[in-house]
């Protein structure tokens, strides 16, 4: 499970946009790009609201290793898989819908994508690395 500290959790918990980039092969950092993370007790997780054809999680594909910003908090990560979601909706995609309907639920269009099937399909947790 993820070693985040409490204030690193509350940071995060409290910016809408996070940015992060994914490394290469290499490394080096990719282009930065804005997500929307949310907290499930003690871990942070991230899906990719166009599912896998997004050019950020490509990228994760590559290296699993990242770099992310959120308010106070800059640190290097890792993205972990956290299943086979494909048409299995399980206990955690539900727990993670409701996180991402309570912290960004002003935006509803937006939210709907993200807690669609193709999103799920992509859901990772990000653990400090």
């Amino acid at each position: 499970m993820s070693n985040w500290s409490t204030a690193e959790l509350n940071a995060i918990d409290s910016v809408d946009e996070v940015v992060i980039a994914t490394r290469r092969r290499d490394g080096s950092l990719r282009s930065d790009r804005i997500v929307w993370l949310v907290r499930h007790d003690d871990a942070v997780y991230v899906r990719s609201v166009n599912g896998t054809t997004a050019a950020w999680y490509r990228g994760v594909q590559t290296a699993h290793q990242g770099r992310l910003g959120a308010g106070s908090v800059d640190r290097d990560i890792v993205f972990v898989e956290v299943g086979d979601h494909v048409g299995q909706p399980t206990a955690l995609d539900d727990a993670l819908d409701a996180a991402y309907r309570s912290k960004y639920g002003k935006w509803s269009g937006p939210v709907a994508s993200i807690t669609s099937d193709v999103a799920r399909e992509t859901t990772l947790r990000v653990d400090p690395a």
